[in-house]
């Protein structure tokens, strides 16, 4: 079977990763694809859970090898993708995808995938709020929070290139409204 795929892109910050979480503990029959990165891990990330790592050879190979749906080079060898083989693993296993991944990664998956996806971008309710928020994270040192910021509000001029766009001013509501655009989508 080939299913579905739901898109969440959002800032840093503005909530992404909790509402995927709820969307996958929601019982919608979703799977998540593990991306790839170059990055390291933070905290008690797991390769293979939260991400696949890989060093940047690693990751240049598996884009020559074309293994990659989409990937793009964030900052000068810091690469973000999505291995074909992630996707196929989760419709193998009859279940629809949901990806975490950045605005222009979402993007690229909309375009390839059109009508079996949904793109969904979340904001916050300002910039003044993501930037709140990334402080008291406090995962970020104040200069990477500034460049964070300044990224977000690059990225928030793509919002009207998703499907639609979720205000994460209150987390419950968001999470809520998430399942009803997600559960509307996958019933469709």
């Amino acid at each position: 079977m080939e299913g579905k795929l739901v898109i969440l892109s959002a800032p840093s910050g503005a909530g992404k990763t909790t509402i995927v979480k709820h969307l996958l503990d929601s019982g919608l029959n979703l799977a998540f694809s593990i991306s790839a990165t170059t990055r390291a891990p933070r905290g008690n990330e797991m390769d293979g859970i939260d991400y696949f790592f890989l060093s940047v050879p690693e990751f240049r190979r598996k884009i020559e090898n074309n293994e990659f749906v989409e990937w793009e080079e964030v900052y000068k060898d810091l690469l973000y993708g999505t291995l074909k083989s992630e996707i196929e693993r989760i419709w193998s296993a009859g279940k629809h995808v949901i990806f975490d991944v950045d605005v222009k990664g979402g993007l690229s998956l909309k375009k390839i995938f059109g009508t079996k996806s949904i793109a969904i971008f979340i904001i916050p309710p300002s910039v003044d709020e993501l930037e709140n928020r990334l402080i008291k994270r406090g995962t970020d040192k104040p200069e990477k929070i500034k460049m964070r910021v300044g990224k977000a509000e690059e990225e928030m001029e793509f919002a009207n290139q998703f499907d639609t766009v979720l205000i994460n001013r209150y987390l419950d509501n968001a999470k809520e409204e998430a399942i009803k655009i997600v559960t509307s989508f996958l019933e469709d």
